[in-house]
Order: C-alpha cells, then sequence, then structure tokens
C-alpha cells in the first residue's frame, strides 16, 4: 500500500519552515481526503462569541499543493501543505534505498 507524507511549510520569506506534519498509509485519495481535511481546520481562530476574527484563504497551487493564507488586522500568515509520496526507505524491503532505485550506497 503507498505511503505519503503531508509536508507542512510555514514562515515568512527565507525563514519557511518544512516538517512532515502526518504520515498517512493509502491511496492517494485517502491521503489527499486527510491533507485537505488538515487544511480547513488550519489556522481557524474564532472569537468568545464564536464569530471568526480574521480571514483564511485556500489557494491549490497543484493536485497535491495547497497554501493556506490567514489575514488579520495586524498580520498575514502563509501555510504550504504538499502531498508528497514515499518513495525511498532504506529500514523497509518494499522500497528502494534511493530515489534512483538504486539499493548502493551514493
Amino acid at each position: 500500500m503507498p505511503r505519503w507524507a503531508i509536508v507542512r511549510a510555514d514562515g515568512e520569506a527565507e525563514a519557511f519552515r518544512y516538517n512532515i506534519h502526518k504520515e498517512v498509509e493509502g491511496t492517494e485519495a485517502q491521503a489527499l481526503a486527510v491533507m485537505l481535511r488538515l487544511i480547513d481546520t488550519c489556522a481557524e481562530a474564532f472569537t468568545e462569541a464564536g464569530r471568526r476574527r480574521q480571514r483564511r484563504r485556500v489557494f491549490r497551487v497543484s493536485e497535491r499543493s495547497y497554501v493556506v493564507r490567514v489575514e488579520n488586522r495586524r498580520s498575514n500568515h502563509e501555510v504550504h501543505f504538499t502531498l508528497a509520496e514515499l518513495i525511498a526507505d532504506t529500514h523497509d524491503d518494499d522500497f528502494p534505498s534511493s530515489a534512483s532505485g538504486s539499493t548502493k550506497g551514493p
């Protein structure tokens, strides 16, 4: 079964930080559904009365990549989500050891 990583990048300008937010096993459609649910809840903020106090917009960059922009009165914040397929793993016999498919070291 394919394995996927939901990669999250957030920050400002050159200070973006990338990390694997979540790993998912399943079809591409299943992994994409998990990522879209994460995107839908990203950066939600509510007042005590339950009203939204900021604007949140979602931009599709590609079928596997989305940017969430949160805007409020004083600042803007962007988060970039990308769905990545696992293609190499040195500790799993189901995958090659390198991205080129080689089992030899570099």
